[in-house]
């Protein structure tokens, strides 16, 4: 099948804009949400805690993760004017936008807060300094934040939706929630009809043959990415060992907590699935049932 034309997208509610960023309505947007319930109730076989977080997180704790000097080229930073009244009369006695579109004369207030690059780093965050008591799992969503060189509706966006599902605990529990993540993801893309490739991959670190993580990488895995269509990551588990442990001085029995963590990117599952069913809302399955029969054959919370 074709996929759908950016025109047929936008007739079931989709709205883009050339620099990346997306809004849904209507039938896409229902669908988005369907999306997402089913997400949550795949979080339900290992009981994951739901959290609300924010658009971003200060630098000083991102950087604990080195994510700064590792991917500088995606970040996209919460910036305000200067707050000091000869900067603000200076801007204001000026064009404010230039004919680009860009702001003329701003000085900025200095830059403390990143967009968030990925919903998973506030669960770390906000557990600076805490001693775990056992393994904890939580799933959250929030909105992200990339730059990239090039944006293609759905499939790669300034701003998009990412839900996650983290575990932190040992080494012994981060495998077995990648093994049974995997298991899952297998069973809900096969009943929802999609057939996707599991491929090794690596971060877009700046420069990466300079850094010694992306090396790393490449020798022990520990991404690996659901793709459809060949090309396209719709969801990933991500093996980090103790390295947010680490940085974020999260401890358990007495060293670093592990972490993993299984991630979605919702409008590429819009993707994923109108390209697959077409733009007809009465051909797209329903994917909350099909995770509740996921949760129910693998044992895992209420189905």
């Amino acid at each position: 099948m074709t996929p759908p034309s950016l025109a047929e997208l936008a007739r079931i509610g989709l709205s883009w804009q050339p620099s990346g960023q997306a809004a849904l309505r209507g039938p896409l947007l229902g669908l988005a949400e369907e999306c997402d319930r089913a997400f949550v109730r795949l979080a339900a076989l290992w009981r994951a805690e739901e959290e609300r977080h924010p658009a971003w997180i200060a630098a000083e704790r991102l950087q604990r993760a080195g994510y700064l000097r590792s991917f500088p080229h995606q970040a996209a930073f919460a910036a305000r004017l200067s707050p000091a009244e000869p900067d603000l009369d200076a801007f204001l006695a000026g064009p404010v936008l230039d004919r680009d579109g860009v702001l003329a004369g701003a000085r900025l207030a200095p830059v403390s807060q990143v967009l968030t690059p990925a919903a998973c780093y506030h669960v770390f965050s906000d557990r600076l300094g805490q001693e775990l008591a056992g393994p904890r799992f939580v799933t959250t969503r929030n909105t992200c934040f990339r730059h990239e060189r090039e944006y293609l509706p759905l499939r790669r966006l300034s701003g998009f939706s990412m839900r996650e599902v983290v575990c932190l605990g040992t080494g012994a529990d981060t495998a077995e929630f990648l093994r049974l993540a995997r298991e899952a993801l297998d069973m809900f893309t096969g009943l929802a009809g999609l057939e996707l490739d599991w491929r090794p991959a690596t971060d877009p670190f700046f420069r990466p043959r300079e850094n010694p993580r992306y090396l790393l990488q490449r020798v022990d895995p520990v991404k690996h990415e659901a793709t459809y269509g060949g090309d396209l990551a719709i969801a990933s588990v991500n093996r980090h060992h103790d390295h947010f442990g680490t940085g974020f001085e999260l401890t358990l029995n007495g060293g670093p907590a592990h972490s993993a963590c299984l991630a979605f990117g919702v409008e590429r599952w819009l993707f994923a699935l109108t390209d697959r069913y077409g733009t007809d809302p009465e051909r797209w399955p329903a994917l909350e049932p099909l995770a509740a029969k996921v949760c129910a054959e693998l044992g895992g919370g209420p189905a």
